[in-house]
């Protein structure tokens, strides 16, 4: 087992093997587990989080030791750009990786825990939500800062943004499951606009952030209305026929 430890945290690295040695029959698991297996840690008066990666099909395997970094790595290596660029995701502790001859097998990424009051995802499942429109413009200003510093993150989508009340009208947004992050010189506007297209399919929503998006950006409203309308579309039709495909394929279950 390969670690690499922040250095804030050094001083913990016989705990955090010890962790992941141990990451089957302790902690606590945090979410459902069905992809890869999150639990939480106590270290020093913090709680931590430690993700396990599933382990990759056969060409993955080979890929991630000779070709491309593992997703743990990658997890690792964005969070800390994205604090170096006052983009807030929980404080990286650690990676991990587990290598035989085969290639990669087991890899974990370890972070600070952050509680949080809510995700985007509760701002598209209740209209109602207190607060609702300030809070997504005020995403809306988180994005378009990430875009200004060139950041696309790929998976910018309803359960990987952490939301915290700040003060009564004021919040902080934190982005989570960071393995897939491209990082331009310089964003252009169809780019910008297709980062916003998992997020939701709700119009008013869509309104509410373009309204926004195209007073940050000097843009007039209805082309940036249209334009992120249109990657919400293309994309609401592809996941569609994605699951129709995936029921018929799997009628027999």
């Amino acid at each position: 087992m390969q670690i690499n430890i922040h250095s804030h945290f050094l001083k913990s690295k016989s705990n955090l093997l010890a962790m992941i040695e141990n990451f089957n029959s302790n902690g606590v698991l945090f979410g459902d587990g069905n992809r890869n297996k999150i639990k939480l840690f106590d270290l020093e008066e913090k709680t931590i989080n430690i993700k396990s990666f599933k382990i990759p099909h056969v060409i993955n395997k080979i890929a991630y030791k000779y070709f491309r970094k593992s997703k743990a790595r990658r997890s690792y290596e964005f969070a800390n750009r994205l604090l170096e660029n006052g983009i807030g995701t929980p404080q990286p502790i650690a990676y991990a990786e587990n290598f035989k001859l085969s290639g990669l097998e087991k890899s974990y990424y370890i972070s600070e825990h952050l509680d949080a009051e809510l995700t985007f995802r509760e701002l598209v499942l209740d209209q109602d939500y207190p607060d609702h429109e300030n809070i997504l413009r005020q995403f809306t200003q988180f994005t378009f800062d990430l875009h200004e510093k060139g950041i696309e993150f790929l998976d910018h989508s309803p359960g990987n943004t952490l939301i915290k009340k700040k003060s009564q009208d004021q919040y902080e947004f934190f982005l989570v499951d960071l393995n897939r992050m491209n990082f331009h010189e310089v964003m252009d506007f169809d780019a910008r606009m297709k980062n916003f297209h998992r997020l939701t399919p709700k119009i008013e929503m869509l309104a509410v952030m373009s309204k926004e998006y195209a007073k940050l950006y000097n843009k007039d409203y209805e082309e940036v209305f249209s334009k992120m309308c249109f990657y919400t579309n293309d994309f609401q039709m592809k996941f569609h026929r994605k699951i129709a495909r995936k029921k018929k394929l799997l009628f027999w279950r």
